[in-house]
């Protein structure tokens, strides 16, 4: 449950952030992005497992892709500061003509779990 709700906080900041519209639905974000709903759970996931052992290097990437829809992405440990885990996502929706880059943030709360923070 935790996961999920984790992952559904990070959809709304980076999709919300992405195109700088918060008052849009969800659904409605991701589609502007290009991205499915599948494409954005796989992002998640992967997002998700890096953190999973801790804190990562700066500079370990993981790679994701949607196989049924083609759309891909690499995620990249941009800094690890205090608790924090700056992200780098390099998105590339099936049929898009280029890269979209957004940065997210997760910080450490006192139990351990991975929280996105502005």
């Amino acid at each position: 449950m935790k996961a999920w709700i984790s992952s559904t906080v990070v959809a709304i900041t980076i999709l919300g952030t992405s195109l700088g519209v918060q008052a849009q639905t969800i659904s409605r974000i991701i589609a502007d992005m290009g991205l499915s709903p599948a494409d954005f759970e796989i992002l998640s996931a992967t997002s998700d497992a890096m953190l999973a052992g801790g804190a990562p290097r700066v500079g370990a990437e993981s790679n994701w892709v949607n196989d049924e829809t083609g759309s891909k992405g690499t995620i990249r440990v941009r800094d690890v500061r205090d608790n924090c885990v700056h992200l780098q996502h390099f998105i590339r929706p099936e049929g898009a003509d280029q890269t979209r880059e957004v940065r997210t943030r997760r910080c450490r709360d006192a139990n351990g779990n991975w929280i996105l923070t502005p």
